[in-house]
């Protein structure tokens, strides 16, 4: 890959195909989310070392957490309980920080805490921060600002507007990726994307290695952002 490429500053990745990639090797939908999480910590140390300043990763949506079965939910907060820590400790010797954004009210609480450790015990001044999206639907995040303007009872432009989503202190996406071979968005950050490149793979999640997501780069450095500009 060449190193002078444009490198987004922002990219957000929809993480699909892990009950799939289990499912092709006859094992449980768990193993898969073991898979997946391992590759997504893998791809974040990688995406810092090209540049990138933010990433944020489609954890769990407001669909799944009411539409998966309740032992898949089970198993997915039983990795979080795991794996969560340690691989979030990886990061912070990495010079990352960690940020969640969803409604996890909705999670079991020692879940809750297992976050708002991850947040909190992340180092100042971070050069890269992993964004976890978790419990989280575009919809509600524009409903949720709305009703908080509402009740500010003032009037707002854009940039007000953006102040009351969860990813007010993070810049807009620049690039989001999605693996698994679907061609939508899934309620991922929908305000937030409005200028976003899109890019699909049909690479099962856990298979998305770092020479893939190297080559959804060089995609992106080859695109022209016009903005509505000729």
């Amino acid at each position: 890959m060449d190193e002078n490429l444009k490198t987004p500053l922002h990219i957000g990745l929809i993480m699909d195909g892990n009950g799939r990639w289990a499912k092709k090797r006859l094992l449980p939908r768990s193993a898969g989310h073991k898979a997946g999480m391992n590759a997504m910590i893998r791809l974040a140390e990688h995406a810092q070392k090209r540049g990138v300043k933010y990433m944020t990763v489609y954890v769990l949506s407001t669909e799944n957490l009411t539409g998966r079965p309740q032992d898949e939910l089970d198993g997915i907060f039983k990795l979080l309980r795991e794996y969560f820590a340690s691989n979030v400790k990886k990061l912070y010797k990495k010079n990352a920080r960690v940020k969640v954004i969803g409604d996890i009210s909705a999670l079991p609480q020692d879940i809750v805490r297992l976050l708002k450790e991850g947040e909190d015990n992340s180092p100042a001044g971070a050069e890269f921060t992993l964004v976890f999206a978790i419990n989280y639907g575009g919809r509600a995040d524009i409903v949720n600002a709305v009703n908080r303007a509402i009740e500010g009872g003032k009037k707002l432009d854009e940039k007000g507007f953006a102040s009351l989503l969860y990813t007010a202190d993070i810049p807009d996406p620049d690039f989001i990726i999605r693996t698994g071979g679907e061609i939508r968005t899934s309620n991922f950050l929908t305000y937030q994307a409005a200028y976003a490149e899109l890019y699909f793979t049909d690479v099962l999640f856990p298979d998305f290695s770092e020479g893939e997501f190297d080559k959804a780069l060089q995609n992106f450095s080859e695109r022209e952002r016009r903005f509505g500009k000729i």
